[in-house]
């Protein structure tokens, strides 16, 4: 059973979110929160498998309240949940430790698998909305224009993965753009991850960004 703990000012939001999961026979919600300082506090007090984080709260927002989660556990997952065109600190919460965001509207299903992909360890990150999100706040000109040493660590190929993991492609498409198996992009992915620290792809795409390995309006 998936622990969760839904994190919104909103009550109804937060009722919409708990009729799914209570739908839902792998899921169980376990605490509400109204505030990033309340969600924080809970979900080290719950231990949950995972945090529906909105981003924009009162006092404390999501960004902060991830900060906080993270700092205190590597076992608790965070899932961002944004309306994107509105919301300004996406791209600060995949900093903070959060393993990926969804839009407040998505359907029922995706918000599930999604839910069981973060538990599992890895990261929810649509395609089209992280080009969009980075090309909008790596793009304006605060990314490093030269690689970092840790850039250095990695094999060609493993870089080759690295952008590929930046443009959003799945382990199944990275597999078809370079002729390898599966099998073995999921080795280099885990290498990749592995020598620069990071904690999943959504991390990863910050980084190629940052490290200037990728940079917006490439393809």
């Amino acid at each position: 059973m998936i622990r969760v703990l839904l994190a919104d000012d909103q009550a109804l939001v937060r009722t919409g979110f708990r009729m799914i999961l209570d739908n839902a026979d792998d899921t169980q919600v376990v605490g509400e929160a109204g505030d990033g300082g309340q969600a924080a506090q809970m979900a080290l007090d719950l231990q949950p498998d995972i945090v529906l984080m909105d981003v924009r709260m009162p006092d404390v927002d999501g960004v902060e309240a991830t900060r906080r989660i993270c700092a205190g556990t590597s076992r608790i997952r965070v899932l961002m949940l944004t309306t994107f065109d509105l919301d300004e600190y996406v791209y600060a919460a995949l900093h903070a430790g959060a393993s990926g965001f969804l839009l407040k509207d998505t359907l029922a299903d995706d918000l599930l698998s999604a839910i069981r992909v973060v538990v599992r360890g890895d990261a929810v990150i649509a395609p089209s909305v992280t080009r969009r999100l980075l090309e909008r706040y790596v793009g304006i000109g605060t990314a490093p224009v030269t690689p970092t040493v840790g850039l250095d660590v990695l094999t060609e190929r493993e870089r080759e993965v690295l952008s590929l993991i930046a443009r959003g492609l799945s382990n199944t498409e990275i597999a078809g753009s370079l002729f390898l198996s599966e099998g073995t992009v999921k080795t280099h992915v885990s290498r990749v991850l592995t020598k620069l620290g990071l904690r999943d792809r959504v991390q990863a795409v910050v980084y190629a960004y940052e490290s200037g390995l990728v940079r917006t309006g490439t393809t």
